[in-house]
């Protein structure tokens, strides 16, 4: 099979995947929201998964990109030593978990108190399951990733979603409140990880396993994990610091709106996410092969498309944000409108992240990622203790942005140095794709007025979806035909 057919093939199981993953955390945050719990409860809940979050840091330490660049690099230079290296990142994991969710369980309270939430005891205590069950799961995908599965990995991933919602919806209905929502996510995480424990130790199974370990093999996975594990920091700044940070400074119900932004911010971002987890092995081949200008021809044409796709989408939300609270989620969100108006600028940063990051790891610019990232996440960290109290809420939107930009405009500067990529391409076409976005938001904007209930505003997206596509078409940046057939 051909590289492109690998790409596409592989894009199409993960975008399934991803259609999945989003219907069913938007029906869970819908019904959460609209039916099982008020904005305090919402906030508490999503505040102790983002404390979780940032043990998971901890408990990951970037084992598992690790072992999934040298799973990639090994299974074609000395394919012995691969089960080696699943076996000693498997044991390096087990170790972390009960380390660092154990710490939680046992700590719940005190914890719940250094954040001025005593409530929060209360699912803290289910930190250890939560730790090991997401910790598992996604070390499993980033292995199935450097096995180059994508299709496995994305058929776990279906049945951890579809385990997620059925059990957050079974445990909601029999009366568990927030804590029968966490523990919804702990068994459907739990269904992932025991799907992809068989499909990895199948394809384990296919290596004969070398006598000997690799020379300082072990060592060498937990040396590249250090600078993942600096990324993997800069993450939890980005993602759950400031949620953490809304929670001490303002309320649950702050935490709520913000979560609720930044989770609507997550459903647009799921191609992106799809696309760049398919694409990034690419690179590492080519660079291995020694056809650096093939992997710039990958990242130039994955970007042109990134960009048509989500600075239409970033303007449309913005224009679109407040009927979209009131009509789907409640007015009682309606706070959670300003966030998102900010956060559609760091829409389209996260979709050209999510195409330029793994690709990094897998050219082995980790460290040089980690610096950017971790300096930036710092950074945004320093503008939400600043913000935050000044501006409220939408001080971290703010801040996340100022951040984004920063790191976006690095790595992709990074992905130049290792490629050498045609900036006049990439500019040309950002002018174009403006010229688009322009024009949709213009038929939109017209109609906005207009949008009296949620049929009228899923009406006047499509309107806008049509005037994009054809747009994009008659500008020459997208071929129907050719997308269609590439996605049958």
């Amino acid at each position: 099979m051909s590289i492109p057919e690998k790409i596409i093939g592989g894009l199409k199981a993960q975008l399934v995947s991803e259609g999945v993953r989003v219907v069913a955390n938007g029906l869970v945050i819908v019904l959460l929201a609209r039916e099982f719990l008020d904005p305090d409860e919402y906030g508490l809940l999503f505040l102790a998964i983002s404390i979780f979050g940032v043990a998971l840091l901890f408990s990951q330490f970037g084992i598992a990109k690790s072992a999934a660049r040298y799973v990639a690099e090994y299974r074609t230079t000395d394919p012995g030593q691969v089960p080696h290296i699943v076996r000693i990142s498997l044991f390096y994991l087990v170790v972390s978990i009960l380390l660092v969710g154990g710490t939680i369980t046992v700590f719940n309270e005190e914890i719940a108190g250094l954040v001025g939430e005593p409530a929060l005891a209360s699912l803290l205590v289910f930190g250890l399951v939560y730790v090991a069950s997401e910790t598992l799961r996604s070390y499993l995908s980033h292995v199935l990733q450097g096995f180059n599965r994508i299709s496995l990995s994305a058929a776990v991933g279906i049945v951890g979603n579809v385990g997620l919602i059925t059990f957050i919806l079974l445990f909601l209905a029999l009366g568990g409140g927030a804590v029968g929502a966490l523990l919804g996510y702990v068994v459907g995480y739990g269904l992932a990880c025991i799907a992809g424990l068989v499909v990895v130790f199948r394809l384990v199974g296919g290596y004969e396993r070398a006598s000997e370990v690799g020379h300082d093999l072990p060592r060498r996975i937990l040396e590249y994990s250090v600078p993942l594990t600096a990324t993997g920091g800069a993450n939890v700044l980005y993602k759950q610091a400031d949620t953490i940070l809304i929670g001490v400074f303002l309320s649950p119900v702050a935490v709520g709106y913000y979560t609720l932004a930044k989770q609507i911010a997550d459903f647009v971002i799921a191609p992106a996410s799809s696309l760049g987890f398919t694409v990034a092995p690419t690179y590492g081949e080519h660079k291995a092969s020694g056809d650096l200008s093939a992997a710039a021809r990958v990242y130039e044409t994955t970007f042109e498309y990134t960009v048509l796709l989500y600075v239409p989408a970033a303007a449309g939300l913005v224009i679109v944000a407040e009927p979209t609270i009131r009509f789907i989620f409640g007015a009682d969100y309606l706070g959670a409108v300003p966030v998102i108006q900010v956060l559609s600028g760091f829409v389209v940063l996260q979709a050209i992240d999510k195409i330029t990051n793994d690709g990094l790891d897998f050219l082995g610019r980790a460290r040089a990622r980690a610096v950017s990232k971790g300096s930036t996440a710092l950074l945004n960290f320093l503008l939400n203790l600043l913000l935050i109290p000044a501006v409220g809420v939408v001080g971290a939107a703010i801040s996340t942005v100022i951040g984004f930009t920063i790191m976006v405009a690095v790595n992709v500067y990074i992905v130049h140095r290792e490629l050498t990529l045609s900036f006049e391409r990439l500019a040309r076409s950002v002018g174009l794709v403006c010229l688009v976005t322009a024009g949709m938001c213009g038929v939109v904007l017209f109609f906005a007025p207009y949008i009296t209930n949620v049929f009228v505003l899923f009406a006047i997206v499509g309107l806008g979806g049509l005037v994009w596509l054809s747009l994009s078409a008659l500008c020459g940046l997208l071929d129907v035909g050719d997308a269609v057939s590439a996605l049958r």
